[in-house]
């Protein structure tokens, strides 16, 4: 039962719903997701964190670039439904539409002072 309440108190925050919504579409940074977010990147790491806690996503070093997407090949069988649920999820949501618009013209170059 732990891991199942983990999921859900995943989904219970706008920010980390918002975070993987995004990460449906493509995996990002954290300087990306801080700036289509417009929050502390702290906070940012904060909801990281009881993402991958909750086994919703993973995290992979590319380069310089360390790089989230939703989990593709999680250990818990409940991961693969719920994420196949969220794609169906605020199709018509207008916060979830800016996000995706801000992510388009993002550039990790530019953000991440690398």
């Amino acid at each position: 039962m732990r891991e199942v309440i983990k999921i859900f108190k995943a989904f219970s925050d706008p920010n980390r719903l918002r975070i993987l919504k995004m990460l449906e579409k493509k995996p990002l940074c954290v300087c990306e997701i801080t700036s289509i977010l417009n929050l502390a990147t702290s906070t940012v790491s904060k909801h990281l964190y009881l993402l991958r806690e909750a086994g919703l996503i993973v995290d992979e070093k590319n380069g310089k670039w360390v790089n989230y997407r939703l989990n593709l090949e999680p250990d818990q069988i409940y991961i693969p439904e719920i994420l196949n649920l969220l794609s169906t999820w605020l199709p018509d949501d207008k916060v979830i539409a800016a996000d995706r618009e801000k992510m388009r013209t993002t550039d990790r170059n530019k953000i991440c002072g690398f």
